[in-house]
């Protein structure tokens, strides 16, 4: 296992894409977030508005670059021919796909951790000269506050989450764009179909689709009006990355290279 995690992350680390795609992830993570930020106006106290959820508005586009990394770690081997030589040098196929879901987790830990640092200091700034400051009855963003400290945690699991996800769908489609649009499917389209629904149709929809229900994590004034729970929604976003996994598994044993 040892050989197999040092072969995956000099895979990663020679391979220039990746850490431009993750570096991307970050920055475009960032960039949303100032941009909602700036966007943002209240004028009175109206106890609506989340500002720790605001301030992490940029993950909604940044999992989309997290999941490309994550798919291109398995599928550009098949796509060149490459998964031979990976399969040939490590022959136990669980232990590659292990190898690649823990370097896929820790390259998403590292890139979550910047993004969310990124976006509650952004959200900290900003956000106070859109009137969520505590003239309004808006308390400054902080990790001193278990509900803050917990939304931005349950983030940074959510982008590693969304990681392992994509890379268990790339392992069972093994092309490189269908797998995208598989993944991108799954995560955004059951939210707009959800909005053809009333409740509680809707509200189930939400409750069991991935991104929805996984992004409750980051309510915190409004946890509330969420459809799940925080912890309860990132266990659903949990059991779709594990199930993902599973099937790639099965499947990666089973069939030829």
């Amino acid at each position: 296992m040892i050989a197999a995690l040092r072969a995956e992350w000099t895979k990663t680390r020679t391979a220039g894409g990746g850490a431009w795609l993750l570096a991307g992830a970050v920055a475009v993570t960032v960039a949303l977030s100032a941009g909602i930020a700036a966007a943002t106006h209240v004028s009175a106290h109206s106890g609506q508005e989340d500002p720790t959820k605001v301030a992490l508005g940029g993950i909604y586009l940044g999992q989309a670059v997290v999941a490309v990394f994550a798919v291109l770690t398995i599928s550009e081997e098949y796509g060149t021919g490459m998964i031979r030589v990976s399969l040939a040098a490590v022959p136990r196929r669980l232990v590659l796909l292990a190898a690649k879901a823990a370097t896929t987790t820790a390259l998403a830990l590292a890139a979550g951790v910047l993004a969310v640092t990124g976006c509650l200091l952004v959200g900290r700034l900003m956000l106070p000269g859109a009137g969520l400051d505590p003239a309004h009855g808006y308390p400054l963003i902080s990790l001193g506050d278990g509900p803050t400290l917990r939304a931005a945690i349950g983030s940074v699991c959510y982008l590693v989450l969304i990681g392992l996800l994509a890379l268990g769908v790339a392992t069972v489609v093994r092309d490189t764009a269908p797998a995208i649009a598989v993944v991108m499917g799954v995560l955004y389209l059951p939210p707009l179909l959800a909005q053809a629904f009333a409740d509680p149709l809707r509200r189930h929809i939400e409750q069991i689709a991935p991104m929805t229900a996984g992004l409750a994590v980051q309510a915190t004034a409004t946890a509330h009006s969420e459809p799940i729970g925080p912890w309860a929604g990132l266990g659903v976003l949990t059991a779709w990355a594990a199930t993902s996994l599973l099937l790639a598994a099965l499947l990666l044993r089973r069939r030829d290279a």
